[in-house]
């Protein structure tokens, strides 16, 4: 083997090599007949979201146009700006070329969108459920790290209010953030017979920016621990993290709760609670009357699939000098745009060049695909990370789950 692990190199996803053989296969037929100049437009869409999910967020489109862009691959592409929230059967991209000119990128392109939207879907609908507390996402330890600042990235464009990997956050232009693991309280107790002097060394040589939050609940009680950390650090505590493992868990709400009523009882009011530990959307939804903030890993990590397809739906008639509507059975053919009235996620679709209706309070419907690539050139500034998660998060004022 070539490599220690098994990832692609950037030279082999820019060069189409992360690929279905499939592909190369339909490229060599159409070459030998003549056909690798027939040029279509090919159209992103999802049939059906997951189940209950009334729409999506549209990630990863920063590295197609990367992709693209730097191989210098001449397409067109018009999308949706990269965290529009959308919903089933709208066209969220389109690709315009010769067909054999980017078939082979087919897998590549769906494996970046899916992946990524997937990703930030699960991200917004965490921190839409957690409203104004943080949510920082825990999850680099289960994927792959090769794929760690990917996943990151995602999670934060989607509405995390941080992430733990270093690499990702780096990328990102953010500071990782993070707690500390039960592995410093037991190495601790092993060498000292006290393992609450881990929170006071970890006092002593953290720098003063990073937030004194302490993991309570490796030895005795969550509130003992809890109690025991206030005494210790007084003011310069911030908050204490309950991320007891599913084995002795118990009722979270009900610890979180003895927490916060003893912290507050002993005047530590402004000690804040972090509970993470396999949190997904119904945590979220039960706790957040009662925590500060939430660290969220797996559930991000592993969300539903965002099943974005890829068809033709039109092709170039030269004889003709038109486009014609094609498609295979059960999509809809045709170019299309998508209108929404501002501040709503009130959609239309309607064919490429046709007006849409009128917004019910009189505003003009805005159009959502915009041309970010012509003949293989960007003609549009991707926004920045943090430029996107704004987007996002002012969309999921609006959103409903």
């Amino acid at each position: 083997m070539d490599r220690l692990f098994y990832v692609a190199k950037e030279e082999e996803i820019i060069n189409g090599d992360a690929t279905d053989i499939y592909f190369l296969r339909t490229i060599e037929v159409l070459k030998a007949a003549g056909l690798d100049r027939v040029r279509v437009r090919a159209e992103f869409h999802v049939v059906n979201l997951p189940r209950n999910y009334k729409w999506a967020v549209f990630a990863g489109l920063n590295e197609v146009v990367n992709l693209v862009t730097t191989k210098e691959l001449p397409v067109t592409i018009y999308a949706m700006p990269e965290g529009t929230l959308f919903k089933a059967e709208e066209p969220i991209m389109v690709i315009e070329g010769n067909y054999a000119d980017f078939a082979q990128y087919e897998t590549t392109f769906l494996g970046i969108l899916r992946h990524y939207s997937s990703v930030a879907t699960k991200a917004a609908r965490i921190k839409k459920l957690a409203g104004d507390k943080p949510c920082i996402f825990f999850g680099a330890r289960v994927v792959h790290p090769a794929i760690q600042p990917m996943v990151d990235r995602a999670a934060y464009v989607g509405g995390c209010d941080g992430v733990a990997g270093v690499i990702g956050a780096r990328l990102i232009g953010i500071r990782p953030s993070g707690t500390m693991p039960h592995a410093l309280m037991i190495v601790f107790r092993h060498a000292t017979g006290d393992h609450t002097q881990a929170w006071v060394w970890f006092d002593r040589v953290m720098p003063s920016d990073v937030p004194r939050i302490v993991l309570v609940d490796t030895f005795l009680d969550e509130r003992e621990e809890a109690m025991m950390a206030a005494k210790l650090l007084g003011d310069k505590l911030y908050g204490v993290r309950l991320d007891t493992p599913s084995s002795r868990r118990g009722n979270m709400e009900m610890i979180a709760r003895e927490v916060r009523w003893t912290l507050d009882l002993a005047g530590y009011k402004n000690v804040k609670i972090l509970v993470s530990g396999g949190i997904n959307e119904d945590d979220v939804a039960r706790l957040r009357n009662v925590v500060d903030m939430f660290g969220v890993g797996t559930s991000i990590a592993f969300p539903p699939s965002v099943d974005i397809s890829m068809d033709i739906v039109e092709a170039y008639d030269e004889k003709g000098g038109r486009w014609v509507p094609i498609t295979k059975r059960g999509k809809l053919p045709g170019f299309k745009q998508v209108y929404r009235c501002p501040g709503t996620l009130n959609d239309q679709v309607v064919p490429w060049g046709a007006e849409p209706s009128p917004c019910p309070n009189g505003d003009k419907p805005q159009p959502l695909l915009r041309k970010f690539v012509e003949n293989g050139r960007a003609v549009e500034k991707i926004p920045s990370d943090s430029e996107v998660r704004d987007y996002v998060l002012k969309q999921l004022v609006v959103a409903e789950l």
